[in-house]
């Protein structure tokens, strides 16, 4: 009896278990839109304007780790399984941890936009999870196959309202997003079984709606390894879901401690950015995020991710790159820490 209560209790934990042991502290970007630049000519310098490979400025800049998004059937091909095994490779070349975002769409998905790719929309919801595990798994079986192991998977970005919409709305049916995200939890798991699986939610500073995801996850036997946020002082004041960058980032810093706490997982920053006008601030603002979640947090968040550092900053305003490919100041921040 005691060795079925045991193994019952370690079921429940299951969602947890992995990536507990790693303290490491990670840095780093995603830079998924380097290859599309890159072939309209684009090119990049260090401080010193000495041309270098996007992913090995990135180290160049004190950075440990990659995050790169990948779509399912996008019309273009930027951001395809094959474009970010590209991506994947220069990471490994240059001894760095990689992040595997899934979209589970063609284009974009975000709170705003999680549409069910073409190829799947007349699927039913139990075909739907097959198609989730298959997809995973082949993308996963890629990168296996070219000898990398992705440190961190995301099953799904910014899921705070769900993904694969309608089917799998958290609003309106949390069982079947649940059982969306553990198709795609348990493939991950298939290919790579000792790899951190992240569920992402944005608006960090936000604890009821992180309580509202997880707490649905978890009752309807949700899996997950780790809590991935993302933090934007600019979109946030910018809506009004805040008053001013201290409080998201305070606010921030104060739900990866609650959510570590009640769930017992570490926590990461997958997605931030400043405004590439204002490179001072914005290293000012980026510097007390890395410092608090490495210091401040109970060793509980794990890294921050800025998101397309490299961009250009038209129409892109949150980039830390200049026009002509060099760092901005915003950069940084990264090696102060």
């Amino acid at each position: 009896m005691k060795k079925i209560i045991y193994l019952a209790w370690m079921a429940l934990c299951s969602f947890h278990a992995y990536g507990q042991t790693d303290t490491t502290f990670y840095k780093g970007a995603d830079i998924s839109w380097t290859t599309q630049l890159e072939a309209e000519g684009h090119r990049f310098y260090n401080q010193k304007d000495e041309e270098r490979e996007c992913t090995a400025l990135m180290k160049e800049l004190g950075l440990n780790a990659i995050r790169l998004r990948v779509w399912v059937d996008p019309e273009d091909g930027w951001s395809s399984k094959e474009d970010m095994l590209t991506l994947a490779k220069r990471a490994q070349a240059n001894d760095m941890e990689l992040m595997v975002d899934f979209h589970y769409s063609d284009f974009w998905a975000d709170p705003a936009h999680q549409t069910i790719p073409r190829a799947w929309q007349n699927l039913s919801f139990e075909d739907l999870k097959v198609a989730v595990a298959t997809h995973t798994r082949d993308v996963l079986l890629l990168l296996k196959n070219s000898g990398i192991k992705p440190r961190w998977v995301q099953v799904g970005n910014e899921t705070s309202d769900g993904f694969l919409w309608e089917v799998g709305r958290a609003s309106t049916n949390m069982p079947q997003y649940a059982a969306l995200t553990t198709a795609g939890y348990d493939a991950v798991k298939d290919i790579f079984p000792e790899t951190t699986v992240i569920v992402h939610l944005d608006n960090g500073f936000n604890n009821e709606l992180y309580n509202y995801i997880f707490d649905g996850l978890k009752a309807n036997g949700g899996k997950w390894d780790m809590i991935g946020m993302s933090l934007y002082p600019y979109w946030s004041i910018m809506y009004k879901h805040v008053k001013n960058a201290d409080e998201a980032i305070t606010r921030c810093m104060d739900n990866i401690r609650r959510m570590s706490r009640k769930y017992n997982c570490p926590v990461m920053i997958v997605e931030t950015g400043m405004e590439s006008a204002k490179p001072e601030e914005g290293k000012a603002q980026l510097a007390r995020i890395i410092r608090q979640a490495r210091m401040e947090t109970e060793g509980k968040c794990r890294g921050v991710f800025y998101w397309e550092p490299e961009c250009k900053p038209t129409p892109y305003v949150l980039g830390a790159f200049t026009a002509d490919g060099h760092p901005t100041a915003i950069m940084e921040a990264f090696t102060e820490n």
